[in-house]
């Protein structure tokens, strides 16, 4: 190879590019993912072609063509903006036996009773699919099965059925005789997802890719993959519960961070249209280390309870352990506890989790996280009916959050009474006029005694640092 021609060696996971192999990707830091390129060749001048459509103003084109048509399926066409888009490429990703082809089958067959469906499976034979079916109740005419792994086949189908929705159980178990390497690999992946997009633009056809997903969570597969298509759905949930949760990661046609939660059973899988109090534990008695919240998902303030139990241990280095929150996020605020509020919990073993199997990323759990531990290690219940809502500092100070009034109104429709909110969350205007679920009047927030009246009983205390919030609970 001469020396103007040196090999290149590319990235297939985002495409980072090198002149010589290495082990690990400079860019994604991803391991053994480089793979050679071929010859660097010079930019070469790219001649004018045929266009499929001329270019027209943008206020031209027609927009009803492609407008959101519903799957049957209330808490998946809310997750997804209304539901399926013509020519939309939507990627399902989630672990082994999670439920993602129970859902899909399901809403093939709402959409299946007015429109044509084809569903493909790479992964079970046909006969299987059609027990499932069976098992849920998803029998129809116009839901048509096809049991294919190669690509080309694939098309073929969806020529000669003309389907308005393809579902495609795996894309990892697709393969293309055009690529090199095995179904699943990166290239493989590439070349079937391209080819699947291109497909589904062409013919105007809503398409739904189920994708599988790595030990730590993330989708398989080259990162281009989530590039291509329009919609990234994250199927989440516990093994041990029944409850399953699809989360937007992103979306082209609707809001994205959107949740949708179903039940699952076995007659098949039903959307819950009100999670509120699902993620709350009745106690009978106040108990030590448990205090509860409010997050938002998407558009939806979800309560949501936090426990954590503290104990002494001998050994060298003392247990972090969470489930349900992010554990970076859980060693932060237990490092502003031992320095802010000098909690004596360096060689306690500190575990934390959630409950019902939710998974909290909003930084508005940080106060609750912090009163839990405060309680849990104290062994001291807090208030009954208290919920409390606050990002933490790293110096201690009480971070607003958006939506405290929706967050209060929903705690208040579940009977909570008393709330710890950071100052600045509720303003000094006039009295609102919108009333929330259950009655009563919001009354303007008096900055002198910081404290609000959301409804008739219940009461919202305005704090500005964890010391603070210690104080009032006390």
């Amino acid at each position: 190879m001469s020396k103007t021609a040196k090999a290149t060696y590319r990235c297939g996971e985002c495409g980072w590019t090198t002149v010589k192999w290495v082990g690990r990707c400079g860019e994604c830091q991803a391991w053994g993912t480089v793979d050679e390129a071929g010859a660097r060749q010079g930019v070469h001048a790219v001649k004018a072609g045929a266009v499929s459509a001329p270019a027209v103003p943008i206020g031209q084109v027609r927009a009803e063509d492609v407008q959101a048509r519903p799957t049957g399926v209330s808490e998946l066409d809310r997750v997804l903006g209304g539901g399926l888009v013509p020519g939309g490429v939507v990627l399902l990703a989630g672990e082994p036996g999670i439920g993602k082809s129970t859902l899909l089958l399901q809403a093939a067959a709402c959409m299946a009773r007015g429109e044509t469906v084809l569903y493909v499976t790479g992964e079970e034979s046909a006969a299987q699919v059609r027990m499932r079916a069976d098992r849920i109740g998803a029998i129809e005419d116009r839901l048509y099965l096809a049991a294919e792994t190669d690509l080309s086949a694939l098309v073929t189908h969806v020529e000669k059925v003309r389907p308005s929705l393809l579902i495609v159980d795996s894309i990892q178990t697709i393969g293309s005789a055009e690529a090199t390497g095995v179904p699943g690999g990166v290239t493989q992946v590439r070349e079937v997802a391209g080819n699947l997009v291109r497909l589904a633009k062409e013919n105007a056809m809503a398409t739904v890719l189920v994708g599988h997903v790595t030990k730590d969570g993330t989708i398989a597969g080259p990162r281009v993959l989530e590039h291509l298509v329009d919609v990234v759905l994250n199927f989440e949930g516990d093994r041990n519960s029944r409850l399953r949760m699809v989360r937007a990661i992103k979306n082209r046609f609707g809001p994205i961070e959107e949740v949708g939660c179903f039940d699952l059973h076995e007659r098949g899988i039903t959307g819950i249209t009100d999670p509120s109090g699902l993620f709350i534990s009745r106690h009978p008695e106040p108990v030590p280390g448990t205090c509860v919240t409010v997050t938002i998902e998407g558009t939806r303030p979800i309560p949501a309870e936090l426990q954590a139990l503290v104990g002494p241990t001998e050994a060298p280095q003392p247990r972090r352990t969470s489930s349900g929150l992010d554990s970076y996020r859980v060693a932060m605020v237990l490092a502003v506890m031992e320095r802010r509020l000098n909690a004596k919990i360096g060689r306690c073993d500190v575990f934390t989790a959630t409950v019902g199997g939710i998974r909290l990323t909003d930084p508005a759990v940080d106060l609750a996280l912090m009163l839990s531990v405060v309680s849990a290690a104290g062994d001291q219940a807090l208030p009954p009916g208290l919920v409390a809502l606050g990002e933490v500092g790293l110096a201690g100070e009480l971070r607003a959050v958006r939506d405290v009034r929706r967050r209060l109104a929903e705690a208040s429709r579940l009977g909570f009474t008393r709330a710890l909110v950071p100052a600045g969350s509720l303003d000094d205007d006039a009295a609102r006029k919108d009333a929330p679920p259950g009655g009563g009047r919001v009354v303007a927030l008096r900055s002198t005694a910081r404290i609000s009246a959301l409804t008739p009983g219940f009461q919202v205390t305005e704090v500005e640092n964890v010391w603070d919030a210690l104080t009032h609970i006390r």
